[in-house]
């Protein structure tokens, strides 16, 4: 007899300095909390550019530093939030790039939740890219309007 390996749901969140960032980590982490699953945390940090002998190093790591405080910030605030399930991982290079790499790598990623800028400049880098390419992903993609409160997006989790 075949064994089957257990499906496990995760939701794929881009944790950035964005204030769009917290509101699709609140649907994604309500939305875990109601119907089970995983949220990734996903940071990307730039690869630095070659300056000099030692110091791209200096510039990662303070890249990386960085992105594990915004890890940090946004699990605890999941921990506020209570029963739900988190990974977190940073990736180097182009943002872009890496989150279909890791929606290529990890077969449990169901789902990646974006949410769009207030600003009249438009839904945002990630969002304006994912959006035009949403066919070709392998996976939904949810995209939270950037108007909504929070206690509008647990409501509909």
């Amino acid at each position: 007899m075949v064994s089957q390996v257990e499906y496990k749901r995760k939701f794929l969140v881009v944790i950035d300095e964005t204030e769009e960032c917290d509101r699709a980590l609140t649907f994604a982490a309500w939305r875990v909390k109601r119907t089970g699953g995983t949220v990734v945390l996903m940071s990307v940090v730039p690869k630095p550019e070659f300056i000099g002998l030692g110091v791209e190093e200096v510039l990662r790591a303070e890249a990386v530093e960085e992105a594990e405080r915004f890890l940090d910030q946004r699990l605890a605030r999941i921990k506020e939030i209570g029963d739900v399930r988190a990974e977190s991982v940073i990736r180097e290079g182009n943002a872009e790039e890496q989150i279909e790499k890791v929606i290529g790598t990890d077969h449990d990623i169901a789902i990646l939740v974006l949410a769009a800028s207030k600003s009249a400049e438009g839904p945002g880098p990630l969002v304006t890219h994912f959006a035009a390419r949403a066919n070709a992903l392998p996976i939904p993609l949810t995209i939270v309007p950037g108007h909504m409160a929070e206690d509008e997006i647990i409501a509909i989790c």
